[in-house]
């Protein structure tokens, strides 16, 4: 588990493949380690000290760069096959709502370097909610896992809850009104999804789940196949449900109902050339395996998204 990292601040437009850049062009070593220490990043990126800790933070979540240190050391910075093809090949200035559903995915689909993400789209199940109902909830499941001896470390504080769940909101719904900078209008790219909205006069926002038609099947894909891989890899088949609701599902991260999810397991044999395949043939809905899903590569299932699609 992780909070805070991000200094407050939401994933600005720029900053991943600022970042990326950064570390692609180090010459070595030291420097890929070097890239965001304040005394290099402050002038290459050209913002605060914050600013460059929070950028390191969200190459990190978005799964856009990795770090290989061991036993807590800061270890030595490089692009995820996820990096590479989106800022080094296909979509370095994210023009494709493609991308940022995959970065999405990323931030919001394991509990690492984003808990709260995590939580908010896998465990926490009011559709309806405020910031404050969110960061409680949030806080009494940290208590519960701390009285069950599954979190180590010292205390979470209750404020640095709220202003993980304050980012988060901001993350998904764009700042109006009051006090901005000309970059506060636009924060952050992973607003133009339409998870989250603001309710009107109420104080509170709402999670919009249903059908995502600027989704594409070859990202839902990959991602029901990282999900498959990393929790459920000795099944051979999963169901409509445990693909919808289970907690680290496509269907809780992209906020997907049982319709949308059914339509679109029924189109994974060509998205995936046959290695995924609808099966009723046990009277149950479920997407089978034709193919040992642990050698399905998952990235490499994204880039026909970015191909031009044939006329109907």
């Amino acid at each position: 588990m992780q909070f805070a990292g991000h200094e407050t601040f939401p994933c600005r437009y720029g900053w991943l493949k600022k970042s990326y850049d950064a570390v692609v062009s180090a010459p070595d070593e030291d420097a890929r380690r070097r890239a965001f220490a304040p005394d290099v990043a402050i002038s290459e990126f050209g913002v605060g000290k914050n600013m460059v800790a929070s950028m390191r933070h969200w190459s990190l979540a978005c799964g856009v760069l990795e770090s290989h240190g061991l036993g807590g050391r800061i270890g030595e910075l490089a692009p995820t096959e996820l990096g590479t093809l989106l800022f080094g090949s296909v979509d370095p200035y994210l023009e494709r709502p493609d991308s940022l559903w995959a970065l999405h995915w990323k931030l919001a689909s394991s509990p690492g370097r984003a808990t709260a993400w995590y939580y908010a789209f896998n465990e926490f199940n009011e559709t309806i909610f405020t910031k404050d109902s969110l960061a409680a909830r949030l806080m009494s499941r940290v208590d519960e896992l701390r009285d069950a001896g599954r979190l180590a470390g010292s205390r979470i504080a209750r404020a640095t809850i709220d202003r993980d769940v304050e980012c988060l909101i901001r993350t998904y719904v764009p700042r109006t009104g009051g006090r901005m900078g000309a970059e506060d209008g636009l924060e952050c790219p992973f607003a133009e999804l339409g998870l989250i909205t603001p309710l009107a006069g109420v104080g509170a926002v709402q999670f919009r789940r249903g059908p995502k038609p600027t989704l594409s099947d070859e990202v839902f894909a990959s991602a029901l196949v990282e999900f498959w891989q990393s929790q459920l890899a000795t099944r051979g088949a999963l169901s409509v449900e445990a693909v919808t609701h289970e907690p680290g599902s496509p269907g809780r991260a992209f906020l997907l109902d049982d319709e949308s999810i059914a339509e679109r397991l029924e189109r994974l044999e060509r998205v995936t050339g046959g290695a995924l395949a609808w099966d009723e043939s046990t009277g149950l809905r479920q997407i089978s395996a034709r193919v040992p899903i642990a050698t399905i590569s998952a990235t490499g299932l994204l880039g026909p998204a970015y191909l031009p699609r044939k006329a109907a």
